[in-house]
C-alpha cells in the first residue's frame, strides 16, 4: 500500500497540517483546523478519505497542547509518531522564515525523509499520564515555593527598618498554602501508584535502592513508562543526561569527556539528590565516591557515575524477583 505522510504543526487553539505520498506528490495541501474533538475528528475525516493510503502522521513534542490529538488518533488507531521539535529544527538545513503552515510542511517533508527511522508513538496508560500531570503540576509549585521563601528571607532583613509584620505573615500564609498543595498532590499520587497492582510493585522494588526515595521512585517510572519505554538502564542514563559522551575531530580537536546539554533537567537533578543520599548512607557507594575524589576526580564529575550506579540497580531490581541487597564497601 502506498504511504501518506502527514505533518502537523500544533499550537493552542488550533493545528496546521499538510500531507505528501511517498513519491512526493502532494495529497493534502495546507490547511488548519480547531485543536479541539471535533476539530480533530474532522481532520481525521479527511485523511479517511485517502483509502488507498496508509498514513504516517508526525508532529512536535509539544507538552499538554498536542495530548488532545495524541488521544484521538490513538483511539482511531492512526499511526503516528511525535519527534523532539530540536530534532526536526536541525534537519532542516539552512531555512528562513518561519510561519506554522511552513512547520506543518517541513515536518511532513521531515517524516518522508525519514520514513524508515520514524518510530510509532505508543500512548502511555492513563495512570502513568495522570502522575505526569501531578508531578509537573507538584514541580510548579516547589518553585513558587522556592521563589516565596527567597523574597521572605529578604523581607526579613529589612523588617527592622521598614514596618512589615502583617505583609510578612500573610507572604508566611501564601508559603503555607502553597506547601499544602503540594503534600495534597503527594497524597494523590501515592493514592494512585497504591491502586495500580504494576506500579506498586514498581515502586515497592526501587525504593529499596538505597538513595531512592518515593519522589525519586515515581519519577522514574513516569519518565519509563513504568520501565516499558526504556528497555537498556544506559538509553535512561543518556535520556537523563548523565551518560558521558566523547568530542573528538580528526586529530587537533580533542576536548574533555561530558555529559550532553539536552536532557531531562528535573529528572537530573532528582537523580543526583539521590546520588548524594546514598553516598551518605550505601558503604559500598561512599567507599567509592572517596576512592574517586582522592584521585583528583572532581566532585560532581564522581557523583554523576554515583547517578549513573543508581539507574544500573534501579533497573536490575525491577526485572527480577530478589529484593535488592546492601553491599558492603
Amino acid at each position: 500500500m502506498k504511504k501518506l505522510f502527514i505533518g502537523i504543526d500544533v499550537s493552542k487553539d488550533v493545528f496546521d497540517f499538510y500531507g505528501i505520498s511517498d513519491q512526493g506528490e502532494v495529497l493534502i495541501p495546507s490547511d488548519v483546523s480547531f485543536n479541539t474533538k471535533s476539530g480533530i475528528k474532522s481532520f481525521i475525516s479527511k485523511v479517511k478519505k485517502h483509502s488507498g493510503y496508509d498514513p504516517h502522521i508526525c508532529f512536535e513534542h509539544t507538552g499538554h497542547y498536542g495530548y488532545l490529538l495524541m488521544a484521538e488518533l490513538n483511539s482511531a488507531k492512526f499511526k503516528f509518531s511525535v519527534i523532539n521539535p530540536l530534532e526536526i529544527k536541525r534537519s532542516n538545513g539552512l531555512a528562513r522564515g518561519k510561519t506554522d503552515a511552513v512547520d506543518a510542511v517541513r515536518i511532513a517533508k521531515y517524516a518522508l525523509a525519514n520514513r524508515f527511522d520514524l518510530k510509532p508513538f505508543t500512548l502511555a496508560e492513563r495512570e502513568i499520564r495522570t502522575l505526569r500531570a501531578l508531578m509537573t503540576m507538584r514541580e510548579g509549585y516547589v518553585k513558587i515555593v522556592v521563589q516565596l521563601k527567597n523574597s521572605l528571607k529578604a523581607f526579613k532583613v529589612i523588617k527592622d527598618l521598614v514596618p512589615l509584620s502583617s505583609q510578612l505573615k500573610a507572604h508566611q500564609k501564601l508559603i503555607d498554602a502553597q506547601q499544602d498543595r503540594i503534600a495534597s498532590l503527594e497524597k494523590q499520587i501515592q493514592e494512585i501508584v497504591a491502586d495500580n497492582v504494576q506500579l506498586s510493585t514498581s515502586y515497592r522494588k526501587i525504593t529499596k535502592v538505597i538513595g531512592v526515595g518515593p519522589l525519586t521512585a515515581i519519577k522514574c517510572i513516569v519518565e519509563t513508562e513504568n520501565f516499558s519505554k526504556f528497555d537498556d538502564p544506559r538509553k535512561f542514563s543518556c535520556h537523563s543526561g548523565l551518560a558521558p559522551f566523547e568530542y573528538q575531530s580528526g586529530s587537533s580537536v580533542r576536548k574533555r569527556t561530558r555529559t550532553s546539554p539536552i536532557r531531562d533537567k528535573n529528572l537530573k537533578a532528582i537523580l543526583f539528590k539521590a546520588a548524594s543520599s546514598a553516598i551518605q548512607h550505601d558503604p559500598q557507594l561512599r567507599s567509592y565516591y572517596r576512592r574517586k575524589t582522592e584521585e583528583g576526580k572532581h566532585k560532581l564529575s564522581v557523583l554523576n557515575a554515583v547517578a549513573n550506579k543508581i539507574i544500573l540497580r534501579i533497573f536490575a531490581v525491577v526485572n527480577r524477583e530478589e529484593p535488592f541487597v546492601k553491599l558492603v564497601a
